[in-house]
């Protein structure tokens, strides 16, 4: 039997009223985000040299200026053609030195990110045809007869999407455990998910958004970098992701399963809404770069990639670090 919590009337009328309510002043964070890329010692007999670094643009609910790169060659800045994600690729002919350093020094105006006035949905209106392009499997989350079978029980008796949404929302937190511990989690593996029912948010999202695409509800991956609530400065340790599903009529909600695991009283605001702390770099997984990379498409995109001669090569220290910005015209200073 699958464990499911109930959904009632009642949480989808105070969901709805808080999502009014707030969405009258979201909050927003400005903040500096420093990314940096250091390759280990290059082979002595390397000719071609690639980096590709995730490079992050605007939205909605974030302006992104890129004050500053630092790097000892040309580079270009590119997109990829399927998920539309800026790239910051450099090549290097033949290098002379043995180490590559990268940094890129990013200004934020993130904002809270709420979706939930659900009763402006019209269930009958049509999607647009780019939706339907998530609702395709990825490489580690299939929609196979396993996992289609435990979408149908998850979401048994429920009517309509925005239901079926909350289901599986409710399915994944209860079952998931936010476990880092050991070796497995972390590759967003929807039978890892299944199967260890711990991991990383990266886990707790695949889980979703293949219940969600299992029963046709188009969901998509973003990822980016959490920040912590307190305003200051410090190292970020680590990517974190989440996912939004399509819901007819009224269009992408968003939400946060892994968050709401360890907060538990933030269970309901993280259906439907996602804090300022927070910036996206990418979304989607199995992605191909620009220029096409010789290796296998990345299963996502958010740490630096370099190839070697058409070789993989991860000899890369990373290091991330924020600092929160008092001065708001500071964000409109810099490149873009």
């Amino acid at each position: 039997m699958v464990k499911r919590s109930s959904i009632c009337a009642s949480w989808l009328v105070a969901g709805a009223a808080l999502g009014m309510a707030l969405a009258d002043t979201p909050r927003s964070r400005d903040f500096e985000l420093t990314y940096g890329a250091r390759t280990g010692e290059l082979p002595a007999s390397a000719h071609r040299v690639d980096v590709w670094l995730p490079y992050p643009a605007g939205d909605d609910n974030q302006d992104v200026s890129v004050a500053e790169v630092s790097a000892p060659y040309a580079y270009e800045v590119v997109k990829e053609p399927r998920f539309g994600n800026s790239i910051l690729h450099l090549t290097v002919a033949e290098p002379r030195q043995r180490e590559l350093a990268l940094e890129m020094k990013i200004r934020v105006r993130r904002r809270e990110y709420i979706r939930r006035d659900f009763g402006a949905a019209d269930a009958k209106a049509a999607a647009p045809a780019a939706v339907a392009g998530w609702l395709r499997p990825d490489r580690l989350v299939p929609l196979d007869g396993r996992i289609r079978q435990l979408a149908a029980e998850v979401t048994r008796g429920r009517q309509g999407d925005l239901e079926k949404a909350r289901a599986i929302y409710d399915y994944v937190v209860d079952t998931m455990s936010y476990d880092k511990s050991g070796t497995g989690w972390g590759n967003g593996d929807i039978y890892w998910a299944c199967d260890a029912k711990r991991g990383n948010c990266t886990d707790f999202h695949a889980l979703f958004i293949g219940l969600a695409r299992a029963v046709n509800i188009p969901a998509k991956f973003e990822i980016g970098f959490p920040l912590p609530a307190a305003r200051g400065q410090g190292e970020i340790g680590g990517y974190h992701c989440w996912a939004e599903f399509y819901l007819a009529g009224y269009g992408w909600v968003p939400v946060d399963a892994s968050e709401a695991r360890k907060n538990p009283d933030k269970r309901n605001y993280f259906f439907g809404a996602l804090d300022e702390n927070r910036v996206q770099f990418t979304i989607g997984r199995d992605v191909v770069l620009n220029p096409h990379q010789a290796g296998a498409p990345l299963n996502y995109f958010i740490y630096p990639y370099v190839e070697v001669d058409g070789q993989p090569f991860a000899n890369v220290v990373k290091k991330f670090s924020y600092q929160d910005l008092t001065n708001h015209a500071a964000l409109r200073q810099g490149g873009s």
